[in-house]
């Protein structure tokens, strides 16, 4: 088998992953896969106070490094994960706005969680991913996306509440991401938090600047900006207790690329089950890459799942065109100043709709699996993890810290498979249930 495919010509119809459109509808894919990335992997780093500017540049590189290490054979974008903001604002004691002035301490985290990510990836190889499965069942993955998301709420709730006016805000981008994911046609239904955050700003600029209702946006960072310049590198520095809360977030990395690699085998058709091993490694050396230079995590994404499943175009030559139109931007401080001019109340309804819909992505997976809560082992599972994610339980270690998604993610995982010993699937009656609820 050759290292990369032949990319067979196909002028209409779906494209397979090793087929190719002519080059002009290629890239103008590729740019439309940017678009949907955009929103999600430029809101992550500003959420955590990195430059999202490097991290759009980073996701570029991710891109690549992924395309080669699987050969070309599988069909994703590597955007800024949410997976890791809880942990690296607590690691990094970021208060919510502006740059992060702890980021180089967070960076040393991410790297580790790469490291550790990577690692998982050559085992995978090495074993097949059967072992992987087992161990995060449908009912704990699911528990562990819900947690995420309940765990990173009181981040988007700090946003919109300092003033009125920013509630005001908050709620109005909130219903403006509504409106467009639920009416919108066509794109636009595509872009829901970019056209959203879009709206929500230009209604900030009009009540602050036009109306004086509020702290009116400055313009003066972007004036100075220069069009083209280098990315703004920052380099990572090694805490235990850094290490400790952000490293675990490799399992969840696991849990998510592994249902995004079966998603995209139901698409298409094809078995990617080969791959699973260097899809996680490419993913894991992604992220150490991304660290090293100052950007953040990084994952496949669902929003790019979504647009070939629209398309029905799975070339992997489009992604390749899409980062090196990530790298373009990464090129342009112009571009990064302006994504800082976004207002805080604007990132933090933004944050209301992503984290909401990260924790209801953990039913969702439920739902789609059949997950059965009249077993009591996958109720009290999925009860335990989701409790000590939103209630952000932190466990100490020694020098090693466990934040709430680190504790929900191992405690699923360890709860689940303690609970499965001697045998024993006590089943909960309605009526239990109920009197469980009170």
């Amino acid at each position: 088998m050759a290292f990369l495919p032949a990319w067979t010509l196909k002028q209409s119809g779906e494209v397979a992953p090793d087929e190719r459109l002519p080059w002009p509808q290629t890239m103008a894919i590729g740019v439309q896969h940017v678009v949907a990335m955009f929103g999600s992997t430029a809101l992550a780093p500003l959420l955590m106070g990195f430059d999202p500017n490097t991290a759009i540049f980073f996701s570029g590189v991710g891109t690549l490094l992924f395309f080669f290490i699987t050969g070309g054979r599988l069909p994703s974008y590597l955007g800024s994960s949410f997976a890791f903001i809880a942990v690296v604002i607590a690691a990094s004691g970021y208060g919510g706005s502006g740059p992060n002035p702890n980021v180089p301490v967070a960076l040393g985290g991410i790297l580790a969680s790469g490291l550790v990510y990577a690692a998982i990836g050559v085992a995978v190889q090495l074993s097949g991913a059967a072992w992987i499965e087992r161990l995060m069942p449908p009912v704990v993955t699911g528990a562990i996306v819900a947690a995420i998301g309940l765990n990173l709420a009181p981040v988007a709730i700090r946003n919109v509440s300092a003033a009125p006016f920013d509630t005001t805000i908050g709620i109005a981008t909130v219903l403006a991401v509504a409106l467009i994911a639920v009416r919108g046609r066509g794109l636009a239904k595509r872009l829901p938090i970019l056209l959203g955050a879009l709206a929500g700003y230009l209604l900030y600029l009009l009540g602050t600047n036009g109306l004086g209702l509020g702290t009116p946006i400055s313009f003066a960072g972007l004036g100075r900006a220069s069009w083209f310049g280098l990315p703004n590198l920052t380099h990572p520095v090694f805490d235990p207790a850094a290490i400790g809360l952000i490293a675990p977030i490799a399992v969840i990395l696991v849990a998510e690329n592994l249902g995004h690699i079966k998603a995209l085998s139901a698409m298409t058709g094809r078995d990617f089950d080969p791959l699973i091993g260097r899809a996680f490694f490419a993913d894991g050396l992604a992220t150490m890459v991304s660290a090293l230079g100052g950007g953040t995590g990084v994952t496949t994404y669902a929003e790019n799942m979504g647009v070939m499943a629209v398309t029905r175009i799975y070339s992997t030559l489009v992604f390749v065109v899409a980062a090196c139109v990530a790298l373009l931007l990464g090129f342009s401080p112009k571009f990064g100043a302006l994504i800082l001019t976004l207002p805080v109340p604007v990132i933090g309804g933004i944050a209301i709709v992503v984290f909401g819909l990260i924790a209801a992505t953990g039913g969702r997976i439920w739902v789609l699996n059949q997950v059965d809560f009249a077993d009591a082992r996958n109720l009290v599972t999925a009860g335990v993890a989701l409790t000590a994610g939103a209630g952000d339980l932190t466990v100490h270690l020694g020098p090693f810290t466990l934040g709430g998604i680190g504790t929900a993610t191992f405690g699923a995982i360890i709860l689940y498979h303690a609970l499965g010993r001697g045998g024993g699937r006590e089943r909960i009656s309605p009526a239990d249930g109920a009197s469980a609820g009170r």
